[in-house]
Parts: C-alpha cells; structure tokens; sequence
C-alpha cells in the first residue's frame, strides 16, 4: 500500500476497519519499508550489460528536508532500450548540490560505465538542451549520436513567437519531424523558415542551432523513431513518480527518497519485462 500512494498514517486508517482493531501504526510502516534499503543498494551495484542501443537521459526534482530546511533535489536518470527491444530504467542517483550540472552527469555516467554500460551498442542517446549533459555523454561515449529532445525544443521554440502565432508556428515545425525522411525534414525546416523568419526570427535561429542534432532519429528504423526522437518514454515515468510522491510534500531523508524512487522504478521494469519493443 505505501509502494502503491498510500500515506503511512492512512493506512492504519484503511487496515483498522477491516481487522476490527489497530494492526499497524505509521511508524511500524516506515520501519517496514526500511527493508527496501537492501534491494536499493542491490540495483545500484548490480552489474549492467553493454547491449543497449537507445539511451534516455533525464532529471526529476523532489523536495527533501536538509539538516536546516527543505530543499529541491536532483535525481538523474538513465532509461535503455536494448538491441533485442527490452527497455528498463537502469539506473538513478541523487545528485549532490550540482543538480544537472556536467559533473553530475559525467560522474553518474561514469559510474554507469564502470559497471558494465560502456557504450559499444549505443547509437543514439536522448536528452533535453542541458549543455552539461550534452558536454558529459561526449566524454564518456564519445560514439553515440546526441538525439535532442523535440518535445524540449518546441517549448523554446514557442517562447519566442508571439502567444497569439505559437499554435500556427509550432504546427508548421512539427511537419519537420513528422517528415518520411531526414531529406524531406531538412526541406519541411527550410519551407518553415522562410515563413517564420522575419515574424519570428530568434525562433527561428533557436531551432536551426540544433537542426542536425534533432534529426539523428532519422537513421533508426521506422518502427523506433517516434520513441526516440523525444524525452516523452522517461517523462512518463516521471508522471508516474510525481503521482507516488505527491501525498508527501516533503522526504524526511534522502533514503526516502531513495525508497520511493526504486519502489516506483522496479515496479515499471517489472511491467516491461515481457513487452518488448519492435526496433527493427
């Protein structure tokens, strides 16, 4: 239940009506969930297999209680689909007072690298516009092609159009990616470009720095490209860790977090294990 949302006082309110009396106190169920500790520590240092063709990098922010006050903080994540088409979240950590930082990124990626991830399989990694992640993937697989986030880059693509064009702009500038191939894609931009140019031109520009980045998914199969081609698949899992979390306005502990992290993450590689996807 407290895997599942339920807050550790409500489920005392939930079990003593069904058993007649008081079985378990909240504090009994944070006790109990202490034992996840064990199986935390297990999934960050078991080791990872070298067989991943799609990587997604990306963070989420929780509040957790510092010895003076609550504060956000930072946890990366790494999301894989393999060559034969099973996905699963690889792995997190908490990032220290550097949140997205590069040497965040570059020690937690290093830290995936030593245990086994070193990239040979890797084609294409996908993460938003953090330079310092960008900066990180290149240091430690240096091969893989760098996939920029649609989704991300729309959204500032719209900050600079006048609100009242943005739906017609960014109409226009999904065709891009909607395109059957990179050479219809590059021709949809310019098509775009020409219109938007002296309406919108810093709009313009802030897509046409990344052009060649956000069209990498065009060298994958038709069946993947709408996967990879954003952020969305880990996004997903996000919602799903807001949705867990969001009776808890604030984590007692990083440990907490920790627990509720894995709880979510475990129970989603769970769902996936058999559904693999089509990549070729």
């Amino acid at each position: 239940m407290f895997i599942y949302g339920v807050s550790t006082r409500k489920i005392k309110e939930v079990l003593t009506p069904l058993y007649g009396r008081e079985m378990i106190s909240a504090s009994s169920v944070s006790r109990i969930s202490k034992e996840l500790n064990k199986e935390v520590e297990k999934f960050h240092c078991k080791s990872i297999s070298d067989d991943y063709k799609y990587i997604f990098l990306d963070g989420i922010y929780l509040k957790a209680k510092s010895p003076i006050r609550s504060k956000r903080r930072c946890i990366l994540v790494a999301y894989g689909i393999k060559v034969d088409g099973k996905r699963e979240l690889i792995d997190y950590r908490l990032s220290g007072g550097g949140g997205e930082s590069e040497s965040s990124w570059e020690s937690f990626l290093n830290l995936l690298y030593n245990r086994g991830l070193e990239g040979k399989n890797i084609e294409l990694v996908i993460m938003d516009g953090n330079k310092g992640l960008y900066n990180a993937v290149e240091m430690i697989w240096p091969r893989a092609k760098r996939q920029r986030c649609w989704a991300h880059k729309l959204r500032n693509v719209a900050n600079r159009v006048p609100k009242r064009m943005q739906e017609e702009c960014l109409k226009g500038a999904r065709g891009i990616y909607d395109a059957d191939s990179r050479y219809k894609a590059i021709e949809a931009y310019k098509g775009w470009a020409r219109k938007w140019k002296d309406i919108a031109p810093e709009a313009v520009r802030c897509l046409e720095e990344d052009l060649e980045d956000l069209l990498w998914f065009y060298d994958c199969p038709k069946e993947i490209r709408v996967k990879v081609r954003t952020t969305n698949i880990i996004e997903r899992v996000f919602r799903e860790v807001r949705r867990r979390t969001r009776p808890i306005s604030c984590f007692t502990n990083m440990q907490s977090v920790e627990r509720i992290i894995f709880a979510v993450f475990n129970r989603q590689n769970n769902i996936w294990k058999d559904k693999p996807l089509k990549i070729e």
